[in-house]
């Protein structure tokens, strides 16, 4: 039996770095390929509508497993257990959420973001405008996890510590993401999604052969050699060692599953996906591949997780760059040595890469296309001028995502995109569901359920343990802001998403019954049956 060790130099950077620029070599290639065919405003946010169903299931399944399912869960498992494969069940349980609601229904409605489905039937101007604020945000907590995943990642593939050297390597991450989107736009990023998929897929399966093969291939042991290695003991494999300490870490635990399960079925970035498939046939096809991807991907996490447990132990995990996010990395060491190391990282830092490339996509694409113009150009605007502002709106995003993954860089990647799945859960898919099935919905409904499901969501995060205040059983700070003498907190969870969902929905209601506005038969009769049927969507998506 193995015991953990300690220490934090793992690999050659060399050999790191070697693969590193190797992979953005080879990726920077394929968006300057791609990017060969960017013509159109279809093409640059939607990849001209080109993919197939397969090709399009492989991408959602490389923009969906981000770096909190490679990096943030597995050192969650690692290091809490059952409770950390909780994010496991919550993220493949949410996906199907999304398919069943909303995802075709979406993408038979719209043409390039969710607005053009909040707007259908309501007042453009304000719909629009709240509904791209509202992705904005989601992007950005979204973009903090996966910039403070990269942070720790390279530092620890080059050996080095310090806050200095993780905020140049940040900022160098959001120039990359800059980068692939101003060149390859939704074409270049769906490539780079397709070959992190297949990559992430292989490799985790890889580990995950490797890990059980040095348990005898018997999965029961590998779950007894983790705990009797684990500093928890037994209570590794038990639910509570997070979330079930206290009443209230156990409605912590309540609402972070509310967060997860609602959360992607308003998330922007995910639901883009399916506006770069020719028809709703393939449309479904890329659910049936995307499904299958994803739900293999996380039973491979759970071997990860316990495997790193077992193999690397919590203490060398929490000692190293990136703390929890950096179990997979050195499991992958402990392996299978420096090449392992190498070929792994470079597999999370495409995850990383690919993710952020569709966030920063979705982020500027919803302010060019709704904000710039159809708010303020009242959509006379000539599609070269809307997609020029699509990139100099990716521009601001990939600077403002440096910043604050510079703030956010030793938060467990996996719950900081718990936050962006709680803020989305509260401000979109309430207005999303009213919208598409709701008769009497109106404006003023959208208008209060996206914005106040997002300012109470902002605010119980801003007043929560997450910001400040909260203090480890060492005296350090687990906040965002690290010194311990700052607290300004009052709001007890760390997931707002149990009050600020609720809330959403609440006042979507609210907002609808006490307006006087009725809104047209005729376009909800329009929508309702374009939405189950695509009869009308390819006309409507050629204009």
């Amino acid at each position: 039996m193995r015991t953990a060790t300690t220490g934090t130099d793992v690999g050659s950077p060399a050999v790191n770095i070697t693969i590193f620029l190797i992979f953005v070599a080879v990726t920077l290639a394929v968006v300057l390929r791609a990017s060969r065919n960017n013509r159109t405003a279809a093409d640059y946010y939607a990849g001209g509508r080109a993919f197939t169903g397969r090709q399009n299931g492989i991408a959602i399944a490389g923009d969906y497993l981000s770096a909190a399912s490679f990096l943030g869960i597995a050192g969650a498992i690692a290091t809490v257990g059952y409770d950390g494969f909780m994010y496991s069940i919550g993220f493949l349980v949410a996906w199907l959420v999304a398919l069943l609601l909303v995802a075709e229904l979406l993408r038979n409605t719209g043409r390039f973001t969710m607005a053009d489905v909040l707007s259908f039937r309501l007042q453009q101007g304000p719909v629009r405008t709240a509904a791209a604020i509202s992705t904005l945000v989601v992007s950005f907590f979204y973009l903090l996890a996966q910039m403070a995943g990269a942070g720790g990642l390279v530092n620890l593939l080059l050996g080095v510590q310090g806050s200095g050297v993780q905020n140049l390597v940040i900022a160098v991450v959001g120039v990359l993401m800059i980068v692939y989107v101003l060149i390859g736009g939704m074409k270049g990023t769906t490539w780079v999604q397709i070959i992190k998929a297949v990559l992430l897929i292989l490799g985790a399966g890889l580990m995950t052969i490797w890990v059980l093969s040095r348990a005898g291939l018997n999965f029961s042991e590998l779950l007894g050699d983790a705990a009797a290695v684990s500093p928890a003991g037994q209570t590794l494999l038990e639910p509570g060692l997070r979330y079930g300490l206290t009443d209230t870490t156990k409605l912590d635990f309540i609402s972070l599953g509310l967060a997860l399960v609602l959360g992607t079925a308003g998330l922007p970035h995910v639901l883009m996906r399916f506006y770069t498939v020719p028809s709703a046939k393939e449309a479904r096809r890329s659910v049936v591949w995307a499904i299958w991807l994803i739900g293999v991907f996380y039973l491979f996490t759970l071997v990860l997780g316990f495997g790193a447990a077992w193999l690397v132990g919590a203490d060398k995990i929490m000692a190293a760059p990136g703390k929890a996010n950096s179990a997979a990395p050195l499991l992958a060491f402990e392996l299978g040595g420096e090449l392992l190391l190498g070929v792994i990282a470079a597999v999370a830092f495409a995850t990383i890469l690919a993710v952020v490339a569709g966030l920063t996509i979705t982020a500027s694409a919803s302010f060019a296309h709704d904000i710039y113009a159809n708010v303020l150009k009242k959509g006379q605007v000539r599609a070269d001028d809307e997609v020029r502002v699509a990139r100099i709106t990716a521009v601001v995003i990939g600077l403002v995502a440096i910043v604050g993954g510079i703030f956010a860089k030793d938060q467990n990647v996996a719950f900081l995109v718990a936050l962006a799945f709680a803020v989305a859960a509260s401000a979109n898919l309430p207005t999303i569901l009213y919208s598409l099935f709701w008769k009497r919905f109106n404006t003023r409904g959208a208008l209060w359920s996206m914005y106040g499901g997002l300012t109470t969501a902002i605010v119980l995060i801003i007043f929560s343990p997450v910001v400040s205040g909260k203090v480890g059983p060492d005296g350090a700070s687990l906040s965002m802001i690290t010194d311990t003498g700052i607290d300004f907190h009052w709001f007890p969870l760390d997931n707002p998403g149990i009050v600020s969902i609720p809330v959403g929905f609440l006042l979507g209601w609210l907002g609808t019954i006490t307006s006087k506005e009725v809104g047209s038969a005729e376009k909800y009769a329009e929508m309702e049956v374009r939405s189950l049927t695509g009869a009308g969507a390819e006309k409507a998506i050629e204009h």
